[in-house]
Parts: C-alpha cells; structure tokens; sequence
C-alpha cells in the first residue's frame, strides 16, 4: 500500500529527496509588466524578480513549441542537484527534455497526476 501523506506533513520530494522550492509558473493569455521574451520557446515571463512567494507568470505565442500541458496548468518549480541523476533515478514522466532556458540554468519538466512540474539545475 503506497504511503499516505498527513497534512502536517511536508511533501516528499523536499524533505526526503532534498528538492528546494524556487517558483510557480502560473499560464496567463495576458501581456503582464516587465516581460522578457524568450525566443526559443516563444514564451514571455515576468513577475518573478519581484515576488516574494516566487510567482512567475508565463504568456505564450500562438505557435510556442512548449508542450500544451505546460502552457494550460500551472506548475511548481524545484531546484535539484542533479539533474540528469533526478531523471534516470525516479520514476518521472518526462515532457520536455533537459534544456537551457537562460546561461548556467538547465531545467527538464516531468509530468505527475496530470500536472506538469519542473526541475531545475544551476550551474556551480
């Protein structure tokens, strides 16, 4: 029987695998302050250098390569250690593949319960 969690309780991926909090990415078809585009995704984000919770917002092109799950449903952001070790050890399902967004940040997203998640290494 799979282990259930108590509402006192933090979730697994922080307390036991070491998993760190870094943003919610939250969808909007909205043009938000302070936007910066980035062109490989054709994707504009903004909010997060000023939000003390690590909110992100995330406005997508017509045409944006990144999976539909992703530009629909919000999703919580985690730094990992190691990237690569976090994807080949845990039983994830993978959306987009490991990438570079933006120098020294390499980030994957996984999919779990129908919610997408993404995974986040900073270079040392």
């Amino acid at each position: 029987m799979e282990n259930i969690r108590l509402d006192r309780e933090f979730a697994k991926c922080t307390e036991e695998w070491g998993w760190k909090y870094h943003h919610m990415g939250v969808p909007t078809e909205e043009k938000m302050p302070d936007e910066r585009y980035i062109p490989q995704f054709k994707l504009y984000v903004s909010g997060f250098p000023t939000s003390p919770f690590g909110i992100e917002w995330m406005r997508y092109e017509a045409d944006s390569p990144v999976h539909p799950l992703i530009q629909k449903v919000p999703h919580p952001a985690f730094v990992v250690k190691d990237l690569d070790c976090e994807l080949a050890n845990r039983d994830l399902k993978i959306l987009a593949a490991p990438n570079f967004p933006s120098g020294g940040l390499r980030v994957a997203m996984i999919e779990h319960n129908g919610a997408p998640v993404e995974l986040m290494e900073f270079e040392s």
